[in-house]
């Protein structure tokens, strides 16, 4: 009896060993995971942390000390109001921001736009040549946006919106980037997976190309047109190079306030605690759009990339 009774358990004992190994390696590699991705948070949150402490130093503890403080000595809460007031050529936050959410506003809205009609006619529409246009505005991917800078300098110029000081200054900070391929890609690639057969129903029903394109395609595809919208404003938002390159100073953008606008005229020293304030402010408006429509961005990548 005893003899059987170890044989009978014997598989058991096995299993409730391999049960048992399997269940302690997963909780060690749950906790490699956490460990992981809390040393990853803490490196993503450090900058932001240091951001947020600078800004509420005084001047005399940034200049004074030779190495960083981790809390501030004298909180300066009176640091935001002065970085908001602050500003050259008698230009504060308000202008510059003005111009920033003009240029946003305006280049998202056309781009946007741009973007859905060309990606619904590469992706629906049936002509000749469509497998080799789609290809060569892919091509032009591969092509840095720092080498289209004097081409498009010289063709903002041709037209005479550069060195003007009305509203072209807003052509050439807006046309010259208004297409964008990769938008158009991501667009495409969610419109092609709509079967065709709800296209060709559409058709014998009578419903234009025009009608189905908005009444059918953009509703299903509205992950991905809030993420070329997001990221659209994104872009106009942290323009920089192209904006301070072409626009006459009364309509600089946001990202050049913050670059020159703290700076002593003496000593040629950036005030760090003035900077650091108004980046808080210009960054938390992006932070938030980011934390509502973080689920589109992700859904609208991850459709995208389902179907070639």
């Amino acid at each position: 009896m005893n003899t059987e009774n170890i044989i009978t358990k014997s598989p058991k004992t096995e299993l409730d060993k391999t049960l048992s190994r399997q269940k302690v390696l997963s909780i060690l590699w749950k906790v490699l995971i956490y460990t992981f991705l809390t040393v990853m948070a803490f490196v993503m949150i450090l900058p932001f942390y240091w951001m947020f402490i600078t800004a509420l130093k005084t001047s005399a503890e940034i200049n004074e000390s030779l190495t960083p403080t981790i809390f501030p000595k004298v909180v300066v809460w009176k640091n935001f109001v002065d970085a908001f007031n602050s500003g050259s050529n008698n230009l504060t936050m308000i202008s510059y921001l003005k111009n920033t959410v003009v240029v946003a506003i305006v280049s998202t809205l056309f781009g946007t736009l741009s973007s859905i009609l060309v990606a619904y006619a590469l992706a629906r529409l049936q002509f000749k040549g469509q497998n080799a246009i789609f290809t060569i505005l892919l091509a032009t991917m591969m092509i840095p946006g720092e080498m289209m800078v004097i081409t498009n300098f010289i063709t903002v110029s041709q037209f005479g919106w550069y060195g003007s000081a009305g509203i072209e200054n807003y052509y050439s900070m807006i046309f010259p980037f208004l297409v964008s391929i990769f938008h158009i890609y991501l667009l495409r690639q969610t419109f092609k997976q709509v079967p065709n057969e709800l296209y060709y129903a559409a058709k014998v029903d009578g419903t234009s190309d025009w009608k189905y394109l908005w009444k059918v395609m953009i509703p299903m595809a509205k992950s991905s047109i809030i993420t070329i919208v997001i990221l659209k404003v994104m872009g106009s938002w942290n323009a920089y190079v192209w904006p301070n390159l072409v626009a006459h100073e009364d309509y600089k953008m946001i990202t050049s306030w913050l670059r020159g606008s703290f700076i002593d005229p003496i000593t040629g020293r950036s005030a760090v605690n003035y900077q650091m304030a108004a980046t808080i402010m210009v960054t938390i408006p992006l932070l938030l759009v980011f934390i509502f429509f973080r689920k589109y961005i992700m859904r609208g990548v991850s459709r995208s990339g389902i179907k070639g």
